[in-house]
């Protein structure tokens, strides 16, 4: 048995956004994914969570940037942290992010690896970053990606129990520096969250199985651009994934439909720009965000011309990340 500190844990873990996309589970229980994902992890976005098992709390209790949440899947979490442990004791969970929660930014995924992170450290356990990856699967699927820095692949593994759908470092951030500008459209949370998304799209849409059956080609060559450091080939397989996936939800019924006009109008201004020589590429997840990847050197052209895009409500600068981490 663990013994549990009391005072409390506060870790750190930041963004990804997937360049080879995820979407869809082959086992939904353990939130295994359908595809394998290469991701990058974002120096400037981030969730700062604070665990403590206090002994007496009668229930888990969770804070969200200062507002009560709904405990049931933090519950559902922790509840695999203290099996580990051999504990029974309930938890105070305190969370803050430093940019917009459910908006399409990968909040889950930081924040997940951030409980993942500061549960077991808080419970006395010390897990190696692959079982946290693992751990950090289970409350939600892209959370595996972001216990690493850098470039990120996830594997998603044959076994039925899961044990092998893990992510793993590809390249660490200061080996192929990269700056992404993000466009923020809306600040508000999406209308649709990732998991019914994803539900919606393996029960219903036509394209669905093309979709799992051509992940790995796309997984290899993006492994290949990313060991050349090959940025034009890199930045055409993630808008080629963005799209592919976009499309595979307009496929669904209803259509799944995450952009709104500044999303589209600054697609066509990443391709302007690139069409004018600035070596750019954009992505997005399930969401209205759209994601800049270039050189740090074209940083600038990139973030003036995404804030001149009419809807385009601010815009985000950042480097590639670390590690999750513990703070104290």
């Amino acid at each position: 048995m663990s013994h549990p500190n009391a005072a409390g844990v506060t870790a750190r873990a930041h963004s990804n956004i997937a360049l080879i996309k995820y979407w869809g589970k082959r086992d939904a229980r353990l939130n295994l994914p359908a595809v394998g994902s290469i991701s990058i992890t974002l120096d400037a976005l981030y969730t700062d969570t604070r665990v403590a098992f206090l002994p007496g709390l009668e229930a888990d209790r969770v804070d969200i940037g200062g507002r009560r949440a709904d405990t049931t899947r933090f519950s559902r979490f922790l509840d695999l942290v203290r099996a580990e442990a051999g504990i029974d004791t309930r938890a105070r969970i305190e969370s803050w992010n430093n940019f917009p929660t459910g908006a399409g930014l990968a909040s889950s995924a930081s924040g997940f690896a951030a409980l993942a992170v500061a549960a077991t450290r808080a419970a006395g356990l010390t897990l190696e970053p692959r079982a946290l990856s693992v751990l950090a699967r289970q409350g939600s699927g892209s959370a595996a990606r972001s216990i690493f820095g850098g470039f990120v692949e996830m594997r998603r593994g044959a076994r039925d129990d899961g044990l092998d759908a893990a992510a793993s470092p590809l390249l660490d951030a200061a080996d192929w520096p990269l700056t992404v500008i993000v466009a923020i459209t809306e600040h508000g949370a999406k209308a649709l969250d990732s998991t019914a998304g994803m539900t919606g799209s393996a029960d219903t849409s036509d394209f669905y199985q093309a979709w799992v059956d051509h992940a790995e080609p796309d997984l290899a060559a993006m492994r290949e651009a990313i060991a050349a450091r090959d940025f034009q080939a890199m930045g055409e397989l993630a808008e080629h994934s963005c799209l592919k996936l976009h499309g595979l939800m307009l496929s669904t019924r209803p259509g799944q439909i995450y952009w709104n006009a500044a999303t589209v109008a600054a697609m066509h201004a990443v391709r302007a720009l690139r069409a004018d020589g600035v070596p750019v590429y954009f992505t997005i997840d399930a969401g209205p965000q759209v994601k800049a990847l270039c050189p740090p050197a074209h940083a600038e052209t990139v973030a003036a011309a995404l804030e001149r895009v009419p809807g385009v409500l601010e815009t985000r600068r950042s480097a590639l990340g670390p590690d999750a981490r513990c703070h104290d």
